[in-house]
């Protein structure tokens, strides 16, 4: 990188590809949990069959995005998504087959994956 021209090139490039983190208020923001523990439970495949999903579907109001720790280590890979109106929903130890089944179901057809989420398990 020789230029701030270059780093902003690159910078568009890397946020088309990864069509996440827009503002838009309209928009569903699908959030996978990275910190360490979240890594290493798996949540990498997951955030990538996310993404790729989404791109491939042509889900243009969907946002997959990642953060750090989520706090709930023991549930890791989580995934939360935020729907404009709707309240958060948390799915828990997810795998890239669960994450398939959640664009499917949850972000296709607006049906929650509920045996997938926090909100089934006794805390």
């Amino acid at each position: 990188m020789k230029s701030l021209e270059e780093l902003k090139a690159i910078r568009e490039r890397m946020q088309g590809q990864v069509g996440m983190r827009s503002a838009d208020s309209n928009q569903t923001r699908v959030v996978v949990g990275m910190a360490t523990c979240g890594i290493a439970s798996g949540a990498r495949p997951v955030l990538n069959t996310l993404a790729q999903l989404v791109q491939e579907k042509g889900l243009k109001n969907v946002a997959v995005t990642q953060t750090g720790c989520i706090g709930l280590c023991q549930y890791e890979p989580i995934v939360e998504i935020y729907a404009p109106g709707k309240e958060k929903v948390t799915y828990i130890k997810m795998t890239p087959e669960k994450a398939k089944e959640v664009v499917e179901q949850h972000l296709e057809r607006g049906l929650i994956v509920s045996k997938y989420t926090l909100q089934n398990v006794d805390l």
